[in-house]
């Protein structure tokens, strides 16, 4: 049919099936060769990918590396080409191609792994290629303006950054120390699965609160063993670790993890990025202590929204929070309980700078955008308003948000990838810092950490160290330094 309607891209297409029904792999091969030949013929990149992706994968299990290599970089370069023209306007086509962009990625990286000098620094941007894509199709928008941290200038001390890359059968550490230099390790994923589900079941329990920490920090620490310990050696023994965390571990609160001593967290600042890409980190000046307060101490009409998290109750030490915060900022305005409106909050976000957007309230981050949401008294505030609202605020102002606290919300239980809900809200709030926390913590606790928060920014220490000092404060408070308390805390983006 294709032939007798002389349609190029059909001939292409059907080639291409006959390659995917052959069960000869030489057949196969020489189908998918014919396919891409006349994709290629019409430029068309969005079937082109299809067969150089699995043409990849042929000459992979094959042994011919550079072929192998040459058809997965041409797949994931068209790939990149078709995202950038389709996929902010076409909810539907965001999905298929996010099933078929990740073996594209993922067998590529394998593929140079197998090398016995593997390239590092191009296995990196592989993953940074794949990691912002799926945080670009979660918010279904285009590109996103952020800077890959090997690209940063001026940065006086510079971050250890720590990828870690779930290839199924292993789990890939990548490690740049402050001087750039690079350092690969690998372990048996299901060594490391293991205690990553059981220990993200038991902080996503409902009696948390009550499990022995004993439990806990046996699992934090087989996993400090496997991912921490073999490349202890490469990085300094005190700073800031970045983290560049794989979908299976975002939701691992990494300062938990446990060397049979010390927390992480008792030596280390710690931020995570998605896709080790950043806004240009900039530390917070004391003429920028400006914040938007709003916070929720009771219950309201929003509660009852379908989408709402479940069990809400009304969370009276957050008006604490609000006058602690107003008390530790320069100048403010705060909207508690029902001045928290969705329209009151965009008229001041809009229509103000607040370098600081302080947001004390229940509410859930999720891999699905639908249920990533804040609660304001009158409505759930979703990934879509958040985008509204910041796009009508930088065509008044350029300045961005230099911090967005998210306080007293948690991530979807049983939702691995719920951090991407953290980073979405991030993304689209232009926020060059974000603070959340992993599971819905005590009001009191969270109150004190806060207020010792910004006291260390008004100290002029950067977010990441600032916010180490305060959950250390609870560590070190008998009533609070169980792990539950300081433990969710976590920073997404720039450190500074």
């Amino acid at each position: 049919m294709a032939e007798t309607i002389n349609s190029i891209r059909w001939l292409s297409y059907s080639f291409g099936t006959l390659g995917k029904l052959s069960t000869q792999t030489e057949q196969k091969k020489a189908y998918f060769q014919k396919a891409l030949g006349f994709a290629q013929s019409i430029r068309a990149s969005d079937i082109a990918y299809q067969w150089q992706q699995q043409l990849g994968l042929i000459y992979q299990k094959q042994g011919e590396t550079e072929l192998a290599i040459q058809n997965y970089n041409a797949a994931i370069a068209n790939m990149t080409q078709v995202r950038d023209s389709f996929l902010s306007s076409n909810r539907d086509l965001q999905f298929s191609l996010q099933e078929e962009m990740e073996p594209a990625y993922r067998n590529y990286m394998r593929l140079l792994l197998a090398s016995p000098s593997p390239d590092l620094k191009k296995i990196i941007q592989i993953n940074e290629g794949l990691q912002i894509a799926r945080l670009e199709n979660f918010l279904r928008c285009g590109k996103l303006d952020l800077i890959a941290l090997n690209q940063l200038q001026n940065l006086k001390n510079v971050p250890s950054v720590i990828n870690i890359i779930d290839l199924e059968d292993t789990i890939e550490i990548i490690v740049q120390s402050p001087d750039g230099s690079l350092y690969h390790h690998s372990v048996d994923s299901k060594l490391v699965n293991f205690q990553v589900n059981q220990l993200l079941e038991a902080l996503q329990s409902e009696k948390f609160i009550n499990i022995n920490e004993s439990a806990i920090t046996h699992y934090s620490q087989k996993i400090y063993e496997y991912l921490i310990t073999p490349i202890k050696k490469y990085i300094p023994s005190s700073g800031t670790l970045v983290f560049n965390l794989d979908k299976s571990f975002q939701s691992l609160p990494m300062g938990l993890l446990y060397d049979g001593k010390d927390y992480l967290i008792e030596h280390y600042s710690i931020a995570e990025t998605i896709g080790s890409r950043v806004r240009q980190p900039r530390i917070l000046h004391e003429n920028q202590m400006i914040a938007l307060i709003a916070g929720l101490s009771k219950v309201s009409p929003s509660y009852i929204d379908k989408n709402a998290p479940k069990n809400m109750g009304s969370l009276l030490p957050s008006k604490q929070e609000v006058e602690n915060v107003e008390k530790q900022t320069k100048s403010s305005v705060a909207l508690l309980d029902d001045k928290f409106t969705f329209k009151r909050f965009k008229e001041e976000l809009t229509q103000n700078d607040f370098p600081i957007v302080h947001i004390t309230t229940h509410g859930q981050f999720s891999s699905d955008p639908l249920k990533t949401v804040l609660v304001a008294y009158d409505k759930l505030i979703n990934i879509r308003d958040f985008d509204s609202l910041i796009r009508d605020k930088t065509e008044n102002s350029q300045d961005a948000i230099e911090l967005l606290v998210l306080s007293a919300c948690e991530t979807a239980k049983g939702n691995k990838q719920s951090v991407m809900g953290i980073a979405g809200i991030a993304a689209q709030a232009g926020a060059r810092s974000t603070i959340a926390t992993l599971w819905r913590v005590d009001a009191n606790s969270t109150a004190l950490l806060m207020q010792e928060f910004y006291k260390g920014l008004n100290n002029g220490l950067p977010k990441a160290e600032a916010l180490r000092q305060a959950q250390l404060s609870l560590l070190s408070n008998p009533q609070y330094q169980k792990f539950y308390y300081w433990a969710p805390f976590l920073l997404v983006g720039s450190w500074l």
